[in-house]
């Protein structure tokens, strides 16, 4: 079984939240009947959300900008491959494979630079083979 983004997302809003384990149990069991995220479906799971998001979740999974310049420059171009519609999956996790694939690390943030600088010449490579072609 692959990782769920939707339990993903629920686990981050509950600990943004700032939710002890209790207080958590009381708002599924409230939105959704069941005091388990596990075994939810997919509409339980988008109402719980959006009861997280009315508390004052504010969504995302609370990823801060990165520190090294590179590592934004990486993001950066990933983003501009989403607009224009080059990478098709918009999760991060598609480019945490990316650049595992890349560098053999799982995770943009831990880059070097001379690895962060193979990824983003990758990404430049992809965006300029579309505009020529």
């Amino acid at each position: 079984m692959g990782r769920d983004p939707q339990l993903a997302q629920i686990h981050i809003a509950k600990k943004q939240l700032g939710l002890d384990d209790d207080t958590y149990r009381d708002v599924l069991e409230r939105v959704t009947g069941t005091r388990s995220a596990k075994g939810l479906s997919g509409k339980s799971k988008d109402a719980l959300i959006g009861e997280f998001k009315r508390m004052g979740w504010k969504g995302g999974s609370g990823r801060r900008k990165s520190s090294k310049a590179y590592v934004r420059l990486v993001f950066a171009l990933w983003g501009e491959l989403k607009r224009e519609g080059i990478w098709e999956n918009k999760d991060v996790s598609s480019l945490r494979a990316f650049v595992k694939k890349m560098t053999g690390v799982s995770d943009p943030e831990w880059l070097n630079f001379e690895q962060a600088t193979v990824v983003i010449e990758a990404l430049k490579k992809m965006k300029e083979r579309t505009a020529h072609g």
